[in-house]
């Protein structure tokens, strides 16, 4: 089970499936000076020819440097690295590094799992409500898949998405034919299982294959493009969080890879917050700085970039309530947080920020999502189904409203009783990939389009739910492929 406590600042969690809140971590205090500390560091523009000597001269050492953004991630045991960082010309911030983390939700493991899907059987699609309702029944494969089948069986592929997330089980049967790669981001040394080999993409824990299989499955399973290529990048490990390096540094790769679209099944919160903690002031200006640099240098190679929003149930438009959520959940840590902070990366700029739906209502987003005016479009994600939503009591959930996707072979099945290599989950996580799915489709069949014009047909199209035209619900409405491609 991961712990909610690590040894770096962070405010940042996955928008997992799991529905679990975000894993903020206290800085090390002023006086402790022996335990190690990450950080980030932005240059006003790029990295100096000298940059290891200033960080080594402040008390530190690089652990990566990111050319490309200007910036890097750092490593001291000093109390005054900070301080002796403020004095370097050229260092426009720098900051105790953020993490993304995976948090598990053990109420929800706790639950009954589906019993009533055949493992023998050739197709699941009946079972797949999510990916029916948004391809018109299977409709929008006839038009564009995201790719051609050659002669020998191969798949030629128009267009490709890059996972940011957990890894991707590269064997699967349903998402072997369109695998095409990827890159590890996490170091050796995190746990046993990790050697810092740049090639080892394995998902030990789940998610990124999942996400993978609502992109482009093709096989007992169909995702939203059956024929997209996927490209994976690592930056979880089993257990434990991503700094915003690891992150910032994978965004750069699959730009350089050319990608057309990335997914982020990631949200946090971030956004030159100011806080406190054993009295002392901290800000995270430096991070924010890099994150903005690495969506930037994405977009500005042509790639479209899609976020989940977020599962907390905030208003994202009230940065009252975003900052009591923060001293909520964790003031027991002893940090306060004194200004507004926003949802990271969806809500910046270039990024198409997604909600989640669900399978019962057109009136009603699923349960746990983040909203507000920054949600572009909306996408099934699932829920628990409007029995549980009416009493939140978690006896009366049924898991057949969540989305069936693909799991690691090798791993335990996932609330589906013995269906090894599927699981059933839910979470803007879920609801995210259908809506990169959709762009990387477009792509295939428009490789013109620009991310702009990408984001413009998908909410353009999207089929309208929740209130006429724009809501903070649903954005444009849900994102459909079919009404795309035939717009």
């Amino acid at each position: 089970m991961r712990t909610k406590v690590a040894a770096v600042v962070g405010s940042m969690l996955i928008a997992t499936s799991l529905l679990a809140g975000s894993g903020y971590a206290k800085p090390a205090s002023q006086s402790q000076v022996s335990q190690k500390q990450k950080y980030v560091i932005a240059f006003q523009s790029s990295l100096p020819a000298n940059y290891e000597t200033l960080i080594t001269k402040a008390g530190g050492k690089v652990l990566r440097a990111l050319p490309e953004l200007g910036g890097l991630e750092a490593e001291s045991e000093r109390a005054d690295f900070l301080s002796n960082l403020s004095g370097v010309s050229g260092i426009l911030a720098a900051n105790p590094e953020l993490e993304y983390k995976l948090d598990e939700d053990t109420v929800a493991a706790d639950g009954q799992p589906v019993t009533d899907i055949p493992q023998d059987a050739d197709t699941y699609w009946p079972y797949q409500w999510d990916i029916q309702r948004i391809t018109n029944n299977g409709a929008s494969y006839k038009l564009e898949t995201g790719g051609t089948v050659n002669s020998d069986g191969t798949v030629k592929h128009k267009a490709i998405v890059g996972v940011i997330d957990t890894g991707i089980d590269a064997n699967h049967p349903d998402l072997k034919a369109n695998f095409l790669g990827g890159v590890n981001f996490v170091p050796a040394g995190v746990d046993a299982s990790e050697t810092g080999d740049p090639s080892d993409i394995r998902d030990r824990e789940g998610h990124g294959t999942h996400v993978a299989g609502s992109i482009a499955a093709d096989g007992k399973v169909k995702g939203v493009g059956p024929g997209l290529g996927i490209r994976s990048y690592r930056v979880f490990a089993a257990e434990g969080g991503a700094p915003t390096s690891w992150i910032a540094a994978a965004v750069v790769q699959a730009a350089k890879d050319k990608v057309d679209v990335i997914n982020m099944s990631i949200g946090g919160y971030d956004g030159i917050a100011r806080y406190t903690y054993d009295g002392v002031k901290y800000n995270d200006v430096a991070d924010f700085l890099l994150w903005k640099r690495a969506l930037q240098y994405a977009v500005g190679r042509n790639v479209t970039v899609v976020a989940a929003a977020g599962n907390e149930s905030l208003n994202l438009n009230d940065s009252n309530a975003v900052v009591d959520y923060m001293n909520q959940t964790y003031g027991y840590l002893g940090l306060t947080f004194k200004s507004a902070v926003k949802e990271v990366p969806g809500t910046l700029p270039g990024v198409i920020n997604v909600s989640s739906s669900n399978k019962w209502s057109s009136d009603k987003i699923a349960f746990y999502s983040n909203y507000g005016s920054t949600i572009d479009v909306a996408a099934p994600g699932g829920d628990n189904g409007p029995v549980y939503d009416a009493s939140r009591n978690l006896d009366e959930r049924d898991f057949h409203y969540r989305t069936l996707s693909t799991w690691p072979t090798y791993l335990e099945p996932y609330f589906t009783s013995n269906l090894r290599g599927y699981a059933l989950l839910h979470g803007t996580s879920m609801a995210a990939p259908k809506v990169a799915g959709i762009a990387g489709v477009i792509k295939a069949a428009h490789p013109e389009y620009t991310p702009a014009q990408v984001q413009a047909l998908i909410k353009q199209t999207a089929s309208d739910l929740g209130k006429p035209g724009q809501d903070p619900l649903f954005g444009s409405g849900e994102a459909n492929i079919f009404n795309a491609l035939s717009h």
